[in-house]
Order: structure tokens, then sequence, then C-alpha cells
């Protein structure tokens, strides 16, 4: 008696291959069989022929708070996504003691009384008792060390920090977190010598992972890739570029260098690297940023909130104000940054090397869609629609591709013995449904989502939660 039994699928394993005719049964929250399969089953879905995938993984989100304090996930569990990486760019949720106000861009996860998590460990006690509907692996953000341990962020840290520092990072890593994030883009970090980084990066073990925010990711990205490598080569830890990409007018059309440079570094380390699938980026309202050359959408503003939703050159007009001088009339603020070309977009989507991550922000009252459209963006746009990519390699970046590369073990996969995460979607259906005028909405053509083997997303609303903690675990060789 298997616990499910989705019969009539076409199964697409994660493996970059196309799929495959079969059933698929779960017993016990894993993969029990894979075939065509006769034996009863408590519950039976006929699958009718849709796609059926393993759970979609994101390794790239800012979801630290978000799965505590909106356990449902439904931005996530409704494109499909059944494990989210936590604390990208720098910042994470732990280990956090704050005093005062929280720096940017943590502000971003949440305000100061959000920060109650001062090491890892009770920071995984909060995720577990909590039980998000969809699985969580944690980094810790150099940031967010940085911040508990110096008096002030625009400068490089003495010695004694970053010894601090290192012995929490350390602990954590004892704790279970998946490896060290940098945003050495932001204010907060970018006064943090390569040394320090350095420092940081050789508490890894072989194989930890180093994701960064590059410290440029303009006309000087390549000398920015090389300290990330650097960072990652002593201790044989590997690298994940986030968000790759080739910001600013006069960046445009360098993906192919770009992407050449990642390949090249790839022949000596594990280097990857994730992308969303649009040609705007997020973030904080970042004074460095602030251009004519291409628009900025201000989401949010703590001290004029009216003017979210318009474009910061509308706002400037009506001010009659410089865009600068908007600029800093608005701070605090949110932004999104229209400041990528397609071409490149598209060149970095389709590289081998590259993952989806959709690096939302939960917390921003008018979101970038690519919180909630990120993954049914790629299939049914990129790969349906433009044909950027066949779909079974789509999937493979969503799911064996980055468990792999995230140290998730037997996830990512539909094989025999691994974790029931699966996804059911129709092909011919699937696409984003958010803009970014209109950002929350889900996504179309998602059908089923489990989640270690219990119905998850019903296709409409969230029908439980069985999401986990997940600590790095060696993924077993197909």
């Amino acid at each position: 008696m298997y616990d499910l039994l989705i019969r009539n699928a076409t199964v697409f394993d994660g493996a970059d291959r196309p799929g495959f005719h079969a059933d698929v049964a779960v017993t016990a929250g894993r993969i029990a069989a894979i075939g065509q399969l006769d034996g009863p089953a408590a519950e039976i879905v006929d699958a009718g022929g849709r796609a059926l995938a393993p759970g979609f993984i994101d390794v790239h989100t800012h979801d630290d708070l978000e799965v505590i304090r909106n356990p449902d996930m439904t931005s996530k569990l409704s494109q499909g996504v059944t494990t989210v990486v936590v604390g990208n760019c720098g910042i994470s949720a732990s280990p956090v003691t704050v005093r005062g106000e929280v720096p940017d861009p943590m502000n971003l996860l949440g305000d100061s009384a959000d920060f109650r998590y001062p090491d890892f460990a009770s920071y995984r006690q909060a995720v577990e008792a909590a039980t998000p509907a969809v699985n969580v692996a944690a980094l810790i953000g150099h940031t967010a060390l940085r911040q508990n341990h110096m008096d002030r962020l625009d400068r490089a840290a003495t010695a004694a920090e970053i010894d601090a520092m290192r012995t929490q990072l350390r602990d954590s890593l004892a704790a279970g977190a998946l490896g060290l994030s940098s945003g050495l883009a932001y204010a907060s970090a970018f006064s943090a010598p390569s040394t320090e980084v350095d420092a940081l990066a050789g508490e890894l073990p072989a194989g930890g992972l180093y994701a960064t925010h590059l410290r440029d990711e303009f006309a000087g990205i390549l000398t920015a890739m090389d300290e990330a490598f650097h960072a990652a080569r002593a201790p044989q830890a590997t690298v994940r570029v986030s968000h790759l990409k080739c910001a600013g007018v006069d960046n445009w059309g360098r993906s192919k260098e770009v992407l050449a440079h990642l390949q090249s570094a790839a022949a000596g380390q594990d280097v990857a690297c994730d992308c969303y699938p649009y040609a705007a980026s997020a973030s904080t309202l970042d004074l460095k940023q602030v251009t004519d050359a291409y628009d900025i959408l201000i989401t949010w503003s703590e001290s004029e909130p009216d003017q979210g939703g318009r474009l910061l050159a509308d706002i400037a007009a009506g001010w009659n104000l410089s865009l600068m001088e908007a600029a800093i009339r608005l701070q605090p603020a949110g932004a999104v940054y229209f400041c990528m070309d397609e071409a490149d977009v598209r060149r970095i989507l389709s590289h081998p090397l590259t993952m989806i991550g959709s690096d939302g922000l939960p917390r921003d009252p008018r979101p970038h869609p690519r919180l909630w459209g990120t993954f049914p963006r790629v299939l049914g746009h990129y790969a349906r629609d433009e044909q950027l990519f066949p779909l079974h390699t789509a999937v493979h970046k969503m799911t064996g591709l980055p468990a792999s590369r995230f140290n998730m073990g037997m996830r990512g996969h539909v094989r025999e013995g691994w974790w029931a995460d699966l996804v059911l979607f129709d092909p011919a259906r699937v696409h984003d449904t958010a803009s970014f005028h209109d950002p929350v909405r889900a996504a179309a053509g998602i059908d089923a989502v489990w989640v270690n083997g219990r119905l998850a997303y019903d296709g409409r609303a969230v029908a439980t939660r069985a999401g986990r903690f997940l600590a790095p675990e060696a993924t077993p060789a197909a």
C-alpha cells in the first residue's frame, strides 16, 4: 500500500534529459517506485500526461524571517518551489544581535524587533517550530556578522573583530548552516577588504559554500569575480555568484565575456551562478545607482509613502528636484532598477552553470514580480514560448543542478529512495501572471505540489505545511 500514487505522468527527473511516461509512488515521504505501477495507494492522482518534476529549489531568497512570519509561503509554493535558500547577499536573520537601527540592506528582512536569533541554533529551532510549507536551508551573512561586532560599518574590521566573526561563523556551520554569503556592493560591506572576506571564507570546510553578491556588477565585474574565486580557493570551498548580471547601460553586451570568465574559473574550482528571468533588479534605493540612463521604479518609501509605485523621474519632476535630490528625500526607500539588457539576461539564463533564483523581497509592499513569478516565467516564457532551452533543461536548472550545487542530499531528482518533493504542472499552460504594476499574483499551470511526500499546494491554496530545515548533505552519485 503506497501513501500516494501519481499515475500517467510525463516525468522530468531533474537530470537534464527528456521526460518519460511513468507512474510515481510515494511512501513515508520518499519516492517508493517509478514505472508502470499497479499497487494500491491511499491516494491516487491521475496526472493526465502532465509534467511531474522534482520540487523547484529557489537558491537565492530573502525569506529568512518570512518562513517564520508567514510559514504558508504561498508566493513560493504557487510556483512549484519546495525548498528555499535564505541568508543571501551577506544579510541573514542569524546570528544577529541588533543595537539600534537595522543597517541597510538588512532592513530588507525586517525591523530590529524581528531579529531575535543571536545564534544560528536558535534560528534553526524557530524555523523547525514554525513548520514552514517549504524546506529551508540557510547561509550566514557577512554583513550580519559585521554589524554584530563593529561599531560602524564604513571601515575594515580589526583582527579581533574578524576573530569574533569567525567564531560565530564556525559555530553556525556546526549548527547546520550551508556556508557564508556576502554583499560587498552594499555600503555596509563595501569597506571590507578582500583579506577580511578571505579570513571568513577560511572557516568553510572543503566543499562548503561561498555565495556572493559581487562587489561590482558594473564595469569592474571581472575583478569582482576574481575576488570571489580567490576567497574560496584556499579552503577549497565552492563559489556561487549571486544573480549574475551585466548591470548598467555601459555594461550591456558583456555577458559573453563574463560567462567566459566564469567558465574559465570552473576549470580549476567549483563555481556556478544563479540568475532571475527579468531585465530589472530590485533592492533598497541606492544613491550610487541613481541615474537617468534607465527607469527606476520606487517600490516603497518610509519618508514619502505615497510615492510607492511611481518612477523616480516622475517624482523628481513633480517636486522640481534633480533625481539625486528626490532620491535623498525618499530615503529610506526601495526601488526596481531596469538596468539590464534582455540579450544578456537570455545568455546568462541559458548557460550550463546557471541555476534559477528569485531574489524576491517578501516584505516589499510592491515587490518585484520575481517574488511570485520567477519559476513559471522560466518554464513558460523562456522554455516553451521563446525556446531558449528545452523544458527538461529548465527543470534541471531548478532541481538537480541546484540540489547538487547546494549540498541538499537526496533531493532535486525523481529517483527511488529520494525525498518526494514534487510538482505537477501543465507545460502548455504554465506561465507567470505577476507584473511590475500587479506583482502579487499566483502563477497559472501549477496544479499540485508535494513537500516531503505530503500535498502542500492543490493548485489554489496551501494544503499542509510539511517543510523541514535542511543541513548540508552530500548528494549521492547518480
